[in-house]
């Protein structure tokens, strides 16, 4: 399907000439020389995506119908295993697919996608504006979830993958909802609790992000972590925040995946979740239907804003494909102003475009606008395979009460074996 020479680092010449229908292009085509150019591209989404992804491949055809004729084939990949399937063959994969921002690095590494910083002749001449356009009308979160080592490799289309606090207004006020000391303490009078996971990577490294500390992915997949020192604060004293939290009587410790059956159950006056549980919390809480970005939290005797881990779904171009030049145009044409409108219209989902985020109908959205603003406390997560488990393991214990305040010698030993664990190589 595909041909090794667009592996090679794309010349602003070379894409002008796939993209002008010149004679080279129609040889790769398979008709002859400077006859009308036929354009085959496969493009990947996941399936709820299918039907609007066609949609856009038939506006994509006749929006640049002058330049050619084009065959686009649409495919179900889903955006969570798009690195795995990529990977297993990069020349056979999609032209154009989308996939979770946490995969970039491996799809970086693997030299699958195609820079788009190269591509700024092509956005000036067929979109009428620069790279540097594309940047800045998307959020600065999604854009550096899509950029490594300072090289653009994916469009930003949404940026929906995070979690905030919901809450039922009529038992927890605006004000008590800011900080975790008094959303328990309103949820413990009302006889409700607060539900939260902590057994997951993803949610526990919120409190420790918050904190100063960081994680990162290194290019041999390891990943480095620093959560057994000192940042801000000491990784004990974030420990024992969170043990504080996890003993409260009106917390509840959420098993992973079953945030909405609790939220259903009506024991919740308040819950930490993301727009998927949008409607469950919504019926939850009736007209008490309330979100808001994630409280503070009380470390070493200070208040402590947390942080919420944030991702987006990126669209990649092959740095395979034999007509890279319209595949980069495609994947603009699915991600820009337009089809990121449309895309919340019809899938209600979060935009990455912040004229498209700052329009009414999207703010009257309560948990896309909420954790909209919670991307402006948000961290992009970066680590290997074996951070998770690990990660897990210590956010069980905290969840189970293993921890306890002042116990600085049972603690340290349990942040050096989650770092030492997340930290070994990869086998």
């Amino acid at each position: 399907m595909k041909r090794g020479l667009a592996h090679m680092a794309v010349s602003a010449a070379l894409v002008s000439a796939l993209l002008a229908g010149c004679s080279w292009a129609g040889k790769e085509a398979g008709g002859q020389d400077g006859g009308r150019q036929t354009v085959p591209l496969t493009i990947w989404g996941a399936e709820n995506d299918q039907e609007i992804l066609r949609e856009f491949a038939d506006s994509f055809a006749q929006h640049y119908a002058e330049y050619a004729d084009f065959e686009i084939q649409i495919g179900v990949e889903s955006e969570s295993t798009a690195k795995d399937t990529v990977l297993t063959d990069v020349e056979a994969a999609a032209d154009v697919y989308s996939f979770a921002s946490d995969q970039l690095a491996d799809l970086v590494n693997a030299g699958a996608l195609q820079s788009l910083d190269k591509m700024d002749e092509v956005f000036q001449k067929y979109v009428g504006k620069s790279v540097e356009d594309l940047k800045t009308s998307n959020t600065e979160v999604s854009v550096e979830s899509a950029t490594m080592n300072g090289t653009l490799y994916a469009f930003p289309r949404t940026a929906d993958n995070g979690y905030f606090l919901y809450y039922d207004s009529n038992v927890i006020s605006e004000e008590e909802a800011k900080s975790w000391d008094s959303l328990l303490d309103a949820a413990q009078r009302a006889g409700k609790k607060v539900g939260m996971t902590l057994a997951s990577g993803w949610y526990d490294a919120s409190f420790f992000y918050s904190a100063g500390f960081t994680t990162s992915l290194n290019q041999d997949g390891t990943t480095s972590m620093d959560w057994n020192g000192t940042a801000d604060y000491s990784g004990v004293e974030v420990t024992e925040a969170m043990a504080r939290i996890a003993a409260d009587p009106a917390f509840m410790a959420v098993v992973d995946g079953d945030m909405a059956n609790q939220l259903a159950s009506g024991q919740l006056c308040a819950a930490v979740s993301g727009v998927w549980d949008a409607p469950v919390a919504q019926t939850a809480f009736g007209d008490g239907y309330s979100a808001a970005i994630l409280p503070s939290f009380t470390v070493a005797g200070e208040q402590v804003q947390q942080l919420a881990v944030v991702g987006c779904k990126l669209v990649a171009v092959n740095a395979y494909s034999e007509y890279v030049g319209w595949a980069v145009l495609f994947a603009d044409w699915m991600t820009n102003e337009e089809a990121q409108m449309k895309s919340f219209e019809k899938n209600s989902t979060g935009p990455s475009n912040i004229n498209v985020m700052n329009t009414d109908i999207v703010q009257q959205n309560i948990a896309i606008a909420t954790l909209g603003e919670q991307y402006n406390y948000g961290v992009i997560q970066s680590v290997g395979q074996n951070y998770w488990d690990p990660a897990k393991t210590f956010g069980e214990m905290v969840a189970k009460g293993v921890f306890k305040e002042g116990d600085t010698a049972g603690i340290q030993a349990a942040l050096d074996t989650l770092v030492e664990g997340v930290t070994a190589p990869v086998q």
